[in-house]
């Protein structure tokens, strides 16, 4: 266990690659995406899938683009595989409060904390539709800290991602990789 890990007051946790491994297929997530544009006789912009999801907005398209993406959340969180750091949170050995802020939508952070039996553990839950902004802008994971009532800088993120580490870095909250939190 890391030094900043274990003197946080309170733990945030990035919830794909951290606590569970989504089981969604990315490159169909992306096909449908496309098939929405395509719908609407639109070319997606240039980029991978989050900036399709993100140019949405501007082609009039966020809502059946964004219902294209969780679909496929929501399901992959129900089948979902735990990762050994969920499985340690869910063991209850924490006792700090805890929250998770993903780039997932809350719906799947939401099945995917349940399926785990991370409830009683997770006191809030923030998806990327949960705020305006996605990460890596810190507002999402202001939010968890504000919805766990820490101040930012006693509290930790734990990610497994680059963009988790810049999303920490611009929020002012120390971050911690994932496979380093509990000496996995």
């Amino acid at each position: 266990m890391t030094d900043v890990f274990a003197a946080a007051d309170a733990v945030v946790y990035d919830l794909d690659g951290t606590l569970v491994e989504l089981a969604v297929d990315w490159d169909a997530v992306a096909d449908d995406v496309a098939g929405v544009y395509a719908a609407n006789a639109l070319v997606p912009p240039t980029g991978d899938l989050w900036s399709h999801l993100d140019a949405a907005g501007e082609y009039g398209i966020a809502d059946p683009v964004e219902a294209a993406v969780a679909g496929h959340e929501r399901r992959g969180a129900r089948e979902s595989p735990g990762l050994p750091l969920g499985d340690w949170l869910a063991a209850g050995d924490d006792g700090r409060p805890a929250a998770v802020c993903s780039l997932n939508c809350e719906a799947a952070c939401r099945i995917a904390v349940e399926t785990h039996g991370l409830d009683d553990a997770v006191g809030a839950v923030i998806g990327r539709d949960t705020v305006e902004n996605h990460k890596p802008d810190p507002e999402p994971l202001l939010a968890a800290t504000e919805a766990l009532d820490v101040d930012p800088a006693r509290a930790v993120f734990v990610g497994d991602s680059a963009s988790d580490r810049v999303t920490a870095e611009r929020a002012g909250v120390p971050f911690v990789w994932a496979a380093d939190a509990i000496g996995e």
